[in-house]
C-alpha cells in the first residue's frame, strides 16, 4: 500500500510542476564536447574531450550504436551519460556515427558495417592513440562488433562489451506473435514495405521501439504523477522522449537481412552468418567479452542475450552480467550508474594491460 506523500514531497512536486512550466524541462541536453577524427559513408568517428585536471589513463573506448539510433543513446544527458562516466574517470572515449540513412543507402548491407565502418573506426582509434581499443556495443551495435571482432581477428581490439544484444531471436517473446505472419505470406511480410521505401521509414522504427514497451507506455502518466517529487525521474523521462522522437530509418538491404537472417533463420544463435557472400563465424572471436542483460529487457530478455556465451570456445574470457533496466534503461538508465556502469569499469581495468 502506498503511504500518503509527505509535506516535503508536495512542495517538491509544486515545484517541480511550476519549474516545468516556467522553463520547459529539467534535463541537461549539453553534448559533451568532442572533436571529429575520422569520416567514411556512413561513418564519422569522434573523440570526446576529458575534463579539464584529469589525465588519460587506460586503453581507450569506442562506443559503438545500433543502426537506425542517435549514437547520443551513449550521451543521453548530463548526469545520465556513459561518455560522462567515462571520461570523468580519463578513459579515453571515442564513438562511431552512422549519419541519416537515405534512399540512396538502400543497398547497403550489414556487411558494410562489419567489414568497413566499424574495422576503419576501430583504427582511426588506434592510429589515434597508438593503442588496442575497447569495443562496447549496444542492441545491434554489439551484435555488429562481435561479427567486426570475428571478421578483423584479435588486433587491434582490446576487449568487446556486448549490452542487451540478443543472439537467440527464438528466445525473444515480442517475436512470437508475428511467426504465423511471417510463414503465412512465405517471409515476405516486410519485403513490399522495404523494397517501396528502401528502407523501414523512422516514424515506423519510433513505433517499434516504442510498442516494445507498451506496458511502460500505457503507465507512463501514472508513474509521472507518482514521481512528480523527483526531479531526476523527470529529466530521465524527457531525455528517452527525446531519443525515440530522433530515431532514423534502416537501409533496405539491412532490414532484409535482419528480417531473414536473424528472425527467419535464427543464424546468430547457430554461430554463423553469411554477409555479402562471406560466412562469418562467431567461434572465431578471440577477444576478453563482457555480456550483460537488462532484467527487464522485453526487446533482448536474458536468455536471449545470454546465448552470447555459448557461442565464444576461442574468448580469451567470457563473463555473463545482468543489470537492472529494460532496452535502453540498461545502458544508461539512473539504474545503470550502480548496475552495468561498474561492470564494464571492471572488465576494462583488468584488460587494459
Amino acid at each position: 500500500m502506498v503511504g500518503l506523500p509527505t509535506l516535503g514531497t508536495v512542495r517538491a512536486a509544486a515545484e517541480n510542476v511550476a519549474h516545468k512550466a516556467l522553463f520547459g524541462g529539467f534535463a541537461d541536453f549539453r553534448p559533451l564536447p568532442r572533436t571529429a577524427v575520422g569520416s567514411g559513408r556512413t561513418r564519422s568517428v569522434f573523440e570526446y574531450h576529458l575534463p579539464e585536471g584529469v589525465e588519460a589513463t587506460g586503453l581507450p573506448t569506442l562506443l559503438v550504436p545500433p543502426l537506425a539510433v542517435p549514437d547520443y543513446c551513449f550521451d543521453l544527458r548530463r548526469g545520465c551519460s556513459v561518455v560522462e562516466h567515462l571520461i570523468s574517470q580519463g578513459r579515453p572515449t571515442y564513438v562511431v556515427e552512422y549519419g541519416g540513412i537515405g534512399f540512396g543507402d538502400r543497398g547497403l548491407g550489414l556487411e558494410h558495417w562489419v567489414e568497413e565502418v566499424l574495422p576503419a573506426a576501430v583504427r582511426a582509434v588506434y592510429e589515434r592513440t597508438g593503442k588496442p581499443v575497447h569495443v562496447v556495443g549496444w542492441c545491434l551495435g554489439g551484435i555488429m562488433s562481435v561479427l567486426t571482432a570475428a571478421r578483423m581477428g584479435a588486433f587491434p581490439i582490446a576487449s568487446l562489451t556486448v549490452i542487451a544484444s540478443p543472439f537467440d531471436f527464438k528466445a525473444i517473446p515480442l517475436v512470437a506473435p508475428l511467426r504465423p505472419l511471417i510463414e503465412a505470406t512465405g517471409g515476405h511480410a516486410l519485403t513490399p514495405l522495404y523494397q517501396a521505401f528502401g528502407s523501414i521509414p523512422a516514424p515506423l522504427v519510433r513505433k517499434a521501439f516504442q510498442l516494445s514497451g507498451l506496458d511502460k507506455q500505457v503507465m507512463k502518466p501514472i508513474s509521472i504523477a507518482r514521481n512528480l517529487a523527483d526531479r531526476d525521474y523527470l529529466a530521465q523521462i524527457e531525455a528517452v522522449d527525446r531519443f525515440t522522437d530522433n530515431m532514423v530509418a534502416y537501409p533496405g538491404r539491412t532490414v532484409a537481412q535482419i528480417y531473414h537472417r536473424f528472425f527467419r533463420a535464427n543464424d546468430l544463435a547457430n554461430g554463423a552468418i553469411v554477409l555479402g557472400g562471406t560466412r562469418v563465424e562467431i567461434g572465431r572471436v578471440k577477444q576478453p567479452t563482457l555480456v550483460i542483460a537488462g532484467r527487464g529487457d522485453a526487446i533482448a530478455p536474458v536468455k536471449a542475450v545470454r546465448k552470447l556465451t555459448e557461442l565464444l570456445p576461442e574468448a580469451a574470457e567470457v563473463r555473463f552480467e545482468t543489470a537492472p533496466g529494460g532496452h535502453l534503461g540498461v545502458l544508461t538508465g539512473r539504474g545503470a550508474r550502480q548496475g552495468t556502469w561498474p561492470l564494464i569499469d571492471t572488465f576494462q581495468t583488468r584488460h587494459d594491460s
